[in-house]
């Protein structure tokens, strides 16, 4: 299902101002309001939708991510797989309601609102083992509001500086007294910064932020596994009016390989043995996750599904040194030969004669056949 038009939920067009966008808010969030509509799902609902558009379209900066990448600026994946994370929750909205009719005390107790912290962004890689095991360094796209190049950030056109709000003359809220109560309000003129704009920037609509994509390097270290989380501080969207901004998590997912299975640190593989030498006895050349080769010394009479232990050969640890690594384990695949020659049928043969099936030759068959016989006994 497609997602929702944030601009019809609310019930405004487009280039509706934020007082328009603010009053419809208002408006339908005191309508469908859960404490009005008990037992209705369906206003429960509407309600849920109409905190999700407001919170983004009253969010100059979420706002203009919207405008210009609908819905897959916040979705998972979206514009080079980054996703910025969530919207917080619905109440902080509907508390803008409660601070208007009742003032500040269910807001902001300071003499100013404070500028909101950037949000965080979410950024999907995937690695394949090896790099897992090597760590990799990388450049990644990812969203960025950057200072309008028109108004160098100001929001105002050519670049002019805000000025004091003339309504709450700076202090970003406005009182009125009725009898014994006095309510502090919030600013409708300046939105509670205490600066207003009077020619507001064309290009950025007066938020003195543009959005563009930005290369960051990043540093993925050696031994990270399925579902490690990496921050890279302040490398999120930017703050408003010189708030800090966010951080930049990036979430990694691991490949799988047909060779090496990872269990933690850890390494697992099955190597095929000739039938000789799994008798004889021998050398074979294993390699590892490093793309180098160890030497496994495989001991005669070695059965199928044997497994042998390589220390230090499986993978890099996390946050310890790139020599720190787990084992690996070779399980041994023996092979049975196919399109033998006469000849070699004929010493296979001879190997029969001679007793060389016979349970004493064959360890796991002699106890296989032991315990068939004490199976029978004990229902006999």
């Amino acid at each position: 299902m497609a997602d929702k038009d944030y601009y019809d939920t609310l019930g405004v067009k487009k280039n509706a101002s934020d007082s328009e966008i603010k009053k419809s808010y208002r408006k339908l969030a005191m309508k469908f309001h859960p404490d009005k509509n008990k037992g209705d799902s369906s206003a429960e609902k509407k309600f849920k939708e109409i905190n999700e558009a407001y919170d983004v379209l009253k969010d100059p900066q979420k706002k203009s991510s919207y405008d210009q990448f609908g819905h897959e600026a916040f979705k998972q994946g979206g514009q080079g797989g980054f996703q910025q994370q969530g919207f917080g929750d619905f109440s902080s909205g509907f508390g803008d309601i409660f601070e208007e009719f009742f003032g500040s005390g269910f807001g902001q107790s300071n003499n100013q609102r404070r500028p909101q912290r950037g949000s965080d962004i979410r950024y999907n890689m995937t690695l394949s083992l090896k790099e897992a095991f090597e760590g990799k360094k990388t450049s990644i796209n990812i969203p960025s509001a950057v200072n309008c190049d028109s108004c160098k950030g100001s929001g105002g056109a050519g670049g002019a500086k805000p000025s004091t709000c003339s309504t709450c003359n700076g202090y970003g809220k406005v009182r009125s007294s009725s009898g014994f109560f006095t309510v502090e309000r919030t600013c409708s003129t300046c939105g509670g910064a205490g600066e207003s704009i009077r020619n507001p920037c064309i290009k950025c609509s007066g938020t003195g932020l543009i959005n563009k994509q930005k290369t960051i390097s990043v540093n993925i270290p050696h031994g990270v596994d399925e579902g490690t989380r990496i921050r890279v501080s302040g490398e999120g969207q930017r703050g408003q009016r010189g708030a800090s901004a966010g951080d930049l998590y990036i979430f990694i997912s691991v490949s799988h390989e047909k060779f090496f299975q990872r269990e933690e640190d850890d390494i697992y593989c099955q190597i095929p043995v000739s039938i000789i030498t799994a008798i004889l006895g021998g050398e074979i050349n294993v390699p590892t996750i490093d793309g180098k080769k160890a030497i496994l010394q495989i001991p005669q009479g070695t059965q199928s599904s044997q497994q042998f232990r390589l220390k230090g050969k499986g993978m890099s640890i996390l946050r310890q040194a790139i020599n720190k690594r787990g084992d690996m384990y070779v399980e041994i695949v023996v092979e049975i030969p196919v399109n033998l020659t006469k000849k070699q049928k004929n010493i296979l043969k001879e190997f029969q004669e001679e007793g060389g099936t016979d349970n004493t030759h064959n360890p796991q068959s002699q106890g296989f056949f032991d315990k068939i016989k004490k199976t029978w006994r004990d229902f006999s």
